[in-house]
């Protein structure tokens, strides 16, 4: 049932579902982030909803997009016409490449268009896409959503005005983790899973992600496991490009036995991964064109009580709160992040008082309920403004 007139008319635009009968073949953190909030807006009461979704995995992902994009511009008209849209959001700046040329539509000249800016869509070190794509896509959007600091400031610096830059960080739903074990049941469950055990007394490191360079995997295995003694465990969930790189340090340091590549895991998997673990380490560094946004996955370990030891980077810095959900560390500081990893090995108590406080900061200020509904303010204060012309 339509809600009240005065509600909100929204058309969420994204390229980033997963398949209906497959929903772990295209998730990741953006993709993550699309799927929740779209649940959260369309439940939302001071919302008219309505949605156009690509679903597909991810491997077919780049091969859809495009049929996507072009349908998209017949679709978005229409559907502005029939349901009297007051503003469109595109998921991310990849979705929002249709604004240029939608403006030109006569449907389209008082809707409002505005997308989330995640980080990577912002800064993709390509020539074209810099100069001749992510300009004229900025010039027509009416507001852009970036999800940190890091991710407004690398618009800013593209030439979107102040005026339309309105932050709003990405979200976590809570009822992804309420059944959780304890941390020994969760470790001897993750370790019966995988078929791997850890000594008793071992301190458990995990990360999560895809393992590009910028994650900085292969420089933490490198860098800082060497320095730690052999109680202290490694392991990785994920895959990628730069899963040689990481082989390579194992193999290099000798390390086999205290780290392990997991490879792509479930969410059961994952979740388990997560409560087993001691902390949670996102040892970013710096990669030109390729920023880190957010962060969602020290959101979710940290819902599983789980605190982060962090390099302070990008929108990294944006999640982590200095002693409440974790450390931030300078990037490439291999003694700041052991000494951390050792202050908390020596100091049970601390580690737990640190794990308590992780899981109720995320709570009181990062999920969707709490997300959604600053989405709900800034897009209802874009349409006070005038829409952006031709």
């Amino acid at each position: 049932m339509e809600a009240m007139a005065s509600s909100l008319r929204l058309l969420f635009v994204s390229h980033s579902f997963p398949p209906p009968d497959n929903p772990l073949a295209n998730i990741g953190g953006m993709q993550r982030v699309a799927t929740e909030l779209d649940a959260v807006l369309k439940a939302h009461p001071d919302m008219v909803y309505h949605h156009l979704v690509l679903r597909t995995s991810w491997r077919w992902t780049h091969v859809r997009v495009v049929p996507f994009l072009a349908q998209l511009l017949a679709q978005i008209p229409r559907c502005v016409a029939q349901h009297r849209i007051d503003v469109v959001l595109f998921s991310s700046m990849v979705t929002a490449s249709v604004a240029p040329v939608l403006r030109r539509h006569p449907q389209m000249h008082t809707v409002r268009l505005a997308a989330i800016a995640h980080g990577r869509d912002v800064t993709l070190p390509v020539t074209a896409y810099q100069r001749l794509v992510l300009p004229r896509v900025l010039q027509r959007l009416d507001a852009v959503l970036p999800v940190s600091r890091a991710t407004a400031q690398a618009c800013l610096d593209r030439g979107m005005p102040p005026e339309r830059v309105h932050i709003v960080p990405n979200g976590i739903d809570p009822s992804r983790f309420t059944q959780l074990p304890d941390r020994q049941q969760a470790r001897a469950a993750l370790c019966q899973a995988l078929g791997l055990s850890l000594p008793e007394g071992s301190l458990l490191l995990c990360s999560v992600g895809r393992q590009i360079r910028r994650k900085g995997f292969a420089w933490f295995v490198d860098s800082v496991l060497p320095r730690l003694p052999e109680c202290v465990h490694y392991w990785l969930a994920g895959d990628g490009p730069d899963a040689a790189a990481i082989d390579t340090a194992i193999a290099r340091q000798g390390l086999q036995q205290r780290v392990r590549r997991l490879g792509r895991v479930s969410e059961t998997l994952l979740q388990l991964l997560y409560r087993a673990s001691d902390l949670f380490i996102m040892p970013n560094i710096p990669v030109a064109g390729d920023l880190e946004g957010f962060g969602v996955v020290l959101l979710e370990a940290n819902l599983c009580g789980t605190p982060a030891l962090a390099a302070r980077l990008d929108g990294i810095q944006d999640v982590i709160t200095e002693g409440q959900n974790g450390h931030l560390i300078a990037s490439g500081d291999a003694e700041g992040f052991a000494g951390w990893i050792l202050h908390y090995l020596q100091n049970a108590t601390a580690l737990q008082d640190l794990s308590e406080r992780a899981s109720t900061y995320v709570l009181q200020h990062f999920t969707w309920e709490k997300i959604g509904q600053r989405y709900v303010q800034t897009l209802q204060a874009i349409c006070q403004q005038p829409p952006r012309r031709t």
